[in-house]
């Protein structure tokens, strides 16, 4: 049975962050060349609500990344097989594909965009005893426990934001609103913010999207004399008609909108927004410059998607570098997969990944993963500004 070792029982926790059976932890384990693929699970939100978007470069990554890999040879002469589930920003709807893959025999699961719905599949995979490789979400209670099977590409949502709340600050900005819905994701974004901010005087006030209008978002930008709106809404709607509203209220010239979880990095935000969506500072996850193997795939992204690759692009292709790394070596046991976590040591599209244990994170995290806030240039939409890195 899926997440059983050979004595018909889920491992202990202990055994997969040090042992299993007797095995020195990151032992290769038993080769099995040639035969069937390799299969392993994709989570990614291709249909609306979810971001589709993000979810097509994400699907593109990991893709392209497969065809490498059994273009080399496969994982020691087996290809590698993905099966792809379509979330849709659903996090039951993620849960359910976890069920089923783990079912389907999956070695290992991996992707996903949305935080939230990543957490859902964070918990059911550590549940399973099932690998899950989490390629984009940041939020960084994945799992309410610490887990021994979850690991992450994304830097934790505590960084980045922190990160984001410093470039604030050094743009003198200390009255800041948020456009606020619902989330987990979007709540735990204005506490990282607050708690950053007070201690340098700076305020976060909240604008409920559920009860506000876009021109009445501007009303009250108007009246508590923020500096700064930040965006922590859907896209298209309602970011969409917040930003079209701010920036043809008079009252509001010279209001930076900002945008943390990422929305203008993609098409979709410049073909909506033309002019309007630049200058609009959002975290993206890349390097000043990519790694000579992040050169290649990126030309190669650049064809198959039809247009520049985002940051996620990246993210997919190297969440299969690293598991196809870590399966050579495990020999698609699962259990072995999640003890060679911290034994991990490929060179990504963006760096060199390892994965370690970092304070108030749950999964194992790669610990050097770029962090960016960036821009679209007003004088050329088409061309990205790094405006503060760490």
């Amino acid at each position: 049975m899926p997440g059983m070792d050979t004595r018909g029982r889920r491992p202990r926790r202990d055994e997969t962050d040090a042992h299993h059976q007797g095995l020195p932890l990151c032992d290769p384990g038993e080769r099995q060349p040639g035969g069937s693929p390799v299969r392993i699970g994709a989570l990614a939100p291709l249909t609306r609500p979810g971001w589709a978007e993000a979810g097509r470069h994400l699907l593109a990554g990991l893709e392209l990344a497969v065809r490498d890999v059994n273009d080399a040879g496969g994982i020691v002469g087996r290809p590698v097989e993905l099966v792809v589930r379509d979330t849709a920003a659903d996090p039951r709807r993620a849960a359910a594909a976890v069920d089923e893959l783990a079912g389907l025999g999956v070695a290992a699961v991996a992707g996903e965009y949305h935080s939230v719905v990543a957490r859902a599949a964070a918990v059911r995979a550590d549940a399973l005893g099932l690998p899950f490789l989490c390629s984009s979400a940041v939020l960084d209670a994945l799992t309410e426990q610490p887990t021994p099977w979850v690991a992450r590409l994304a830097p934790p949502q505590s960084r980045g934001w922190r990160l984001y709340a410093d470039f604030l600050l050094s743009e003198g900005h200390s009255r800041i609103a948020v456009a606020t819905e619902p989330s987990v994701y979007w709540a735990s974004g204005v506490r990282l913010l607050r708690d950053h901010l007070a201690p340098y005087g700076g305020t976060v006030v909240e604008l409920d999207m559920r009860a506000l209008t876009p021109t009445a978002v501007c009303d009250e930008l108007a009246d508590h004399r923020a500096t700064a709106l930040l965006l922590l809404v859907g896209h298209p709607e309602p970011a969409v008609p917040i930003v079209e509203s701010v920036r043809r209220d008079r009252r509001l010239a010279g209001m930076t909108i900002g945008a943390p979880a990422g929305q203008p990095e993609f098409a979709g935000w410049a073909t909506s927004l033309g002019e309007d969506g630049a200058g609009i500072p959002f975290l993206r996850y890349l390097p000043e410059r990519l790694t000579p193997l992040g050169a290649r795939v990126g030309t190669a992204l650049r064809e198959r998607l039809a247009e520049a690759p985002s940051f996620v692009a990246f993210e997919g292709y190297d969440t299969v570098a690293v598991l196809s790394g870590v399966l050579r070596s495990s020999g698609a046991d699962r259990t072995r997969t999640a003890a060679s976590w911290p034994c991990v040591a490929v060179e990504g599209t963006r760096g060199p990944i390892r994965f370690s244990r970092v304070p108030g994170i749950s999964v194992w995290q790669w610990g050097g993963a770029p962090v960016q806030v960036v821009d679209r240039d007003p004088a050329q939409p088409g061309r990205f500004r790094v405006l503060r890195t760490g």
